[in-house]
């Protein structure tokens, strides 16, 4: 997951909804450098634990869940997931008619 916002709040929501779902991720900082700006964010990422594996679909879909956590909590208006095969852009803004 990538998504802007401010790291020590995005760790606390990762905390808590770990804790809700029974998971582990990885939370780690980042800056976003584009065209006229920068903003700083995080990358946030699954451990798949071969004691208890979960499919491509599975987790892309548990990471869909934690993101949009993390885009309410974080006032947020997109984000990106990462996957080896796919990359999905999520965006709660209206698009203009």
């Amino acid at each position: 997951i990538f998504i802007a916002g401010d790291l020590q709040q995005a760790k606390q929501v990762c905390r808590e909804w770990c804790m809700e779902v029974g998971a582990c991720v990885t939370v780690d900082p980042v800056d976003y450098i584009y065209t006229g700006g920068e903003e700083a964010g995080v990358r946030v990422g699954f451990i798949n634990y071969p004691r208890s594996p979960a499919d491509a679909d599975t987790l892309m879909s548990r990471a869909g869940a934690l993101a949009d956590r993390l885009m309410h909590q974080l006032c947020q208006h997109s984000y990106s997931i990462v996957g080896p095969e796919r990359t999905i852009w999520f965006s709660r803004r209206q698009v203009a008619p």
